[in-house]
């Protein structure tokens, strides 16, 4: 991988070349795949059921689906770049506090019903991504 040859080769430059490339990729291929599911979304309902109940339910809920990809990308890449650096003990602690999270939301928004689980899911993203994000300026660090 990119992130794991510089780790290798103790080339920060070339990690963080690595890192933001990679990131920039995936960040345009999300906003294209949410775009897509905001414009076809409806369609593949359609075709995934006849029940007009499941097709209401499920529209109802589309626009999480449209916004998981662009608030999930962060977490998403770090875990790439933190895999590419085998920097697993770091992605375990910070899923550890992300998972906290999520149960927090989860029993916060219980109210909310499928939206407040949609929300929480979407909280415990972005929880991973800064908490990521937040431990990314050592594994530069450690690069190079």
């Amino acid at each position: 991988t990119l992130v794991g040859n510089a780790m290798g080769a103790r080339d920060r430059a070339r990690l963080r070349k690595g890192a933001v490339l990679t990131s920039a990729w995936g960040a345009g291929v999300m906003v294209v795949f949410s775009a897509a599911v905001w414009a076809f979304g409806p369609w593949v309902i359609e075709l995934m059921t006849t029940s007009d109940e499941v097709r209401l339910a499920a529209k109802a809920l589309l626009p999480w689906m449209v916004a998981a990809p662009v608030l999930g990308i962060a977490a998403w890449m770090l875990d790439g770049i933190f895999i590419g650096a085998t920097r697993t003990a770091d992605m375990r602690n910070m899923t550890a506090i992300s998972a906290m999270i999520y149960f927090a939301s989860v029993w916060i928004l219980s109210g909310y019903g499928n939206d407040g689980l949609w929300m929480a899911l979407l909280i415990s993203l972005v929880a991973r991504g800064v908490t990521l994000g937040i431990r990314y300026p050592a594994l530069e660090r450690a690069g190079g």
